[in-house]
């Protein structure tokens, strides 16, 4: 009896452990399906649905696996920081404070480093993709995350304001690098390095201002101005298209085909607004529209007094490098006595337009461009423009180039001569880009040759007691494409808001 029992118990328990084992395999078979169903899943997600999931912040090689990471380039990286950070302090103060003139905005008569350290906290890279999209040259984009601890100060001067310490603290960095290696076949085997930002993801920086001794207000909008610089800096110079061409080598390079070229012309009819906001006390805004691509040459139409639904019919023409990554950003503002207000902004991507086809648009205004500084979030208006792009040859794109680097040049001088506070700045009367010579002058022999510049003393306005005027500096300034560029005497002077204009009959005329 005991043998049979014994026997029966045996064989239960030998069935119930194989019974046990085959449903833990069951159990772990069915994971490992679940979980593969997950990762197929996961693989199949895109640049936007990884966005909604981790954040903007998410590293790109989570995306892409073509990034790779690169744990000891940080290491090496941390390690060296010390060195690199002493250096790079010297080497970004040295070039980049020419640039802070350059773009210094209106309202401010110095921007300059008081001090300038990258602190001990070494950036992070992420991840590292490299591929070959041209012969003779290879790209590697780097996802560069900083969040250091640097001591930057500027110094910050204003008219009839003393110098006052401006700190930036908590500064975050988060852009992806594009760097092109120009191969050559001569030690050390590289001619050029072009280094940018890549438009998308768009770059951020963040940080906070802070006053040392003393305080904000003691500038008006002084925050929103080094807001506006930084990333009118960032966009106009370092984001691609736009890059920096660093020849190596210490042998002479023709880095020609490697820097930035006139892509097309944007033909641009500021046609009317309507229901703009009124930032008058008594009466109506005095609206006026400021036209770019690039903030360095900027147009504008002329003012017209308190009305909230203007009609201008204003033609300009502005130099586009890259349809596909730039945009055209129109501002209104209200002419005022001091600061002028601006009532609302819009962008329209270049990439919307067919070449040598017109398109008509209605840009709705907002208070800002960034989202998140949106507070008044009532109906500022709209603005009717007419567009048409046109696609250079090879012959106009030289002309073009040339001439964009001689306004460039007029407007250094111009700055150095006291006209103009800024290269930013420009003058009611000037001309713009296209405007200066993209087309033939005369007979064809002096193809963009009438720049801006005969005429650079040749009107500088008299307004009131005879003090220079911020008025029609570059009037009579030469012919531009077989017709004469005639300016006109600001309203008044000291625009906060000066910038180019063609004006004739109206506005130009496209060609």
């Amino acid at each position: 009896m005991g043998l049979i029992s014994g026997i029966l118990m045996g064989i239960i328990f030998g069935i119930s452990l194989m019974a046990g084992w085959r449903h833990m395999m069951r159990y772990r078979s069915t994971k490992r399906i679940a979980k593969a169903a997950d990762i197929k899943v996961l693989g199949s997600l895109n640049r936007d649905d990884l966005k909604k999931i981790c954040g903007d912040n998410y590293p790109e090689w989570i995306s892409f696996p073509v990034y790779e990471q690169v744990k000891w380039l940080n290491k090496q990286l941390s390690k060296l920081w010390p060195s690199v950070a002493e250096a790079a302090s010297a080497v970004i103060k040295e070039s980049v404070e020419p640039v802070l003139e350059e773009y210094r905005p209106p309202g401010i008569t110095s921007l300059k480093f008081s001090k300038l350290s990258l602190g001990t906290v070494a950036p992070k890279i992420e991840g590292i993709r490299v591929q070959s999209l041209k012969k003779g040259q290879i790209t590697m984009d780097i996802d560069l995350r900083w969040g250091g601890d640097p001591s930057i100060i500027l110094g910050v001067e204003a008219a009839l304001v003393a110098s006052i310490p401006i700190q930036l603290k908590d500064l975050q960095v988060f852009t992806v690098i594009r760097v092109i290696f120009q191969l050559a076949e001569e030690i050390p085997c590289i001619s050029a390095v072009v280094v940018a930002l890549l438009s998308e993801p768009k770059p951020r920086i963040d940080y906070t201002l802070k006053a040392v001794g003393g305080s904000l207000t003691a500038i008006p909008g002084i925050s929103d101005m080094i807001d506006d610089t930084v990333n009118t800096i960032v966009t106009d110079t370092l984001q691609w298209p736009h890059r920096i061409v660093v020849p190596i080598g210490g042998i002479p390079v023709d880095t020609s085909e490697l820097e930035l070229k006139p892509e097309g012309k944007l033909t641009v009819t500021v046609v009317k607004a309507n229901d703009l906001k009124n930032m008058e006390m008594i009466g109506k805004s005095d609206p006026y529209v400021v036209v770019h691509i690039r903030p360095l040459f900027k147009v504008k139409t002329k003012v017209i007094d308190n009305n909230l639904n203007p009609v201008w019919n204003q033609t300009f023409e502005l130099i586009a490098e890259d349809r596909e990554t730039q945009a055209l950003t129109v501002e209104v503002f209200d002419q005022d006595i001091g600061q002028d207000k601006r009532l609302g902004i819009a962008k329209f991507r270049l990439i919307e337009l067919e070449p040598e086809t017109p398109k008509e648009v209605n840009l709705s205004l907002l208070s800002s461009l960034d989202t998140l500084k949106v507070k008044d979030k009532k109906d500022r208006g709209s603005c009717t423009l007419k567009l048409l792009y046109h696609q250079f040859s090879k012959e106009e794109q030289l002309v073009a180039l040339e001439a964009e680097k001689k306004i460039l040049e007029e407007r250094k001088r111009l700055k150095e001569a006291g006209v103009i506070g800024s290269t930013m700045d420009a003058l009611d009367g000037a001309a713009s880009l296209v405007g200066s010579g993209v087309g033939m002058v005369g007979t064809g022999i002096g193809a963009g040759v009438g720049l801006v510049g005969s005429g650079v003393g040749a009107g500088v306005g008299i307004v009131g007691s005879g003090l220079g005027a911020v008025g029609s500096g570059l009037s009579k300034a030469g012919k531009f494409m077989g017709r004469t560029i005639t300016g006109h005497s600001s309203k008044r002077s000291g625009s906060s808001t000066p910038v180019n204009s063609i004006q004739e009959n109206g506005g130009a005329k496209p060609l």
